[in-house]
């Protein structure tokens, strides 16, 4: 069974951890399949494809790059507009965004798969080692991050392009947040997220500081004495379990935490023949998907609503049908159902399509119970700096990160709830772009006052 989850950071992946055993979902294009993709481009002028993308990468300029063979200078149109363009190729869900909103759509005619032009240029970028950026000019000017997930690594890297130095404050062990411990590997491994950080901070001038926390072991007021601007950029907190009668049983974890286990160690699951993950959004789609890949013989996803009210993309869904996925729609857990200390089934209640209780009850077995509703918010522990709002647990921001506290911004889930990746590293640019503008003391900037 999965044992006790880690507790301490790491600092080098297990070469025998469980991801290690998925092969990529979405397979990566030759050069010929490359260019005769990226030759169906009608390469538009107002290309609807730019406007979905919250980086605003220039697609259709990158495409024509690559039909014409000029693979470098595609990528660098990518990260010109989106430093972390190589996670994004795997992990974006462009069937809702760029993809989804191709001219080709309208023409009833497949659209243009441009996450996978994007990861063939950026994939190529990567192996050659070709470099596009330079640090700025040395302002004297110092930046600290709270965080180290895509919102921090886009924000330290834009903040270094202008010139600006910069310390990242990490509470664990390996840089990536997310796109490390919580990626589904059939999108992207660990070790790829690693790599890609690692990439980022190539520019050079970051610090980085692990295994601190921020609020605790090291005090804002300390971090606002060193640096003459602050980004919050902490993700989101731990799972949030379900007080049923029986949830103290062996057997029973947050699906974040489980996904983060799997993907950083090696887990035993031979014993668990029936899974059950609860919840309907794309994190249990992914729990469910990963437990089948993980060679549970039996996966089913109980969610109180219907399939078509479930918040987890459809194409994400249609997939984990493909793989095997069950699901017992409009079913709300009651109890947790054990035997030698050990969960053994979910006891569930069958409910109308108002959600409402119909009287039928049920149980589902489940030597593993994975529990996917949802993630606590982090924003409360920045609630202390003077200015700085906090609603329902995220932090309160305008258009550029700015919050109430003069020269401190956020960025990405702790922000926004808990978007997209490519969302994350928009917003953590945008930040550093205002930053670069609070510190010059341009007119209008939020919070100036004598700098």
């Amino acid at each position: 069974m999965l044992r006790a989850l880690s507790q301490a950071p790491m600092t080098k992946l297990p070469e025998d951890r469980s991801e290690v055993g998925f092969t990529d979902y979405k397979p990566a294009y030759s050069q010929v399949q490359a260019a005769a993709e990226a030759n169906r481009c009608f390469y538009c002028v107002d290309a609807p494809c730019i406007s979905k993308c919250p980086t605003a990468i220039n697609i259709p300029e990158f495409i024509r790059k690559i039909s014409t063979g000029n693979v470098e200078g595609a990528a660098r149109t990518i990260f010109s507009s989106n430093i972390l363009g190589m996670s994004c190729a795997r992990v974006c869900p462009v069937e809702v965004l760029c993809v989804g909103a191709c001219v080709y759509n309208d023409l009833e005619a497949p659209p243009i798969e441009i996450g996978k032009l994007q990861r063939y240029a950026t994939d190529a970028a990567f192996a050659a080692e070709w470099e596009f950026f330079q640090a700025g000019p040395d302002t004297g000017k110092s930046v600290g991050l709270i965080g180290g997930g895509p919102a921090a690594l886009a924000a330290a890297h834009e903040l270094r392009r202008l010139g600006h130095a910069v310390t990242i404050y990490d509470a664990g062990g390996l840089l990536g947040g997310l796109n490390t411990t919580g990626v589904a590997p059939y999108k992207m491994r660990a070790d790829q997220a690693l790599l890609e950080a690692e990439w980022v901070l190539k520019i050079g001038g970051v610090e980085v500081v692990q295994d601190v926390q921020v609020g605790r072991e090291l005090g804002f007021d300390e971090l606002q004495r060193k640096h003459q601007a602050l980004v919050i950029a902490v993700g989101l907190g731990e799972d949030r379990m379900l007080p049923l009668p029986g949830a103290e049983l062996a057997g029973i974890h947050g699906a974040v935490a489980f996904i983060r286990e799997f993907k950083l160690n090696p887990v035993d699951l031979r014993a668990v023949r029936h899974a059950v993950v609860l919840g309907g959004g794309n994190t249990a789609i992914d729990a469910v998907r990963e437990l089948l890949g993980l060679g549970v013989p039996a996966v089913t996803m109980v969610y109180r609503g219907s399939e078509a009210q479930m918040s987890g993309y459809a194409h994400e869904w249609a997939a984990a049908k493909v793989d095997g996925a069950r699901a017992a729609w409009q079913s709300q857990p009651l109890a947790f159902v054990g035997e030698d200390g050990h969960v053994t089934a979910v006891h569930c209640a069958r409910l109308d399509a108002d959600r409402r209780p119909t009287g039928e009850s049920f149980e589902v077995a489940a030597e593993l119970v994975l529990v996917a509703i949802g993630q606590a918010r982090l924003g409360e522990f920045a609630a202390a700096l003077p200015g700085l709002e906090v609603a329902q647990g995220q932090i309160v921001v305008d258009a550029d990160g700015a919050t109430g506290c003069p020269g401190v911004y956020a960025a990405g889930d702790c922000a926004n709830g808990g978007k997209e990746v490519v969302n994350a590293a928009a917003e953590g640019k945008r930040a550093a772009q205002a930053i670069d503008r609070y510190l010059a003391g341009a007119p209008g900037a939020r919070g100036v006052t004598n700098v």
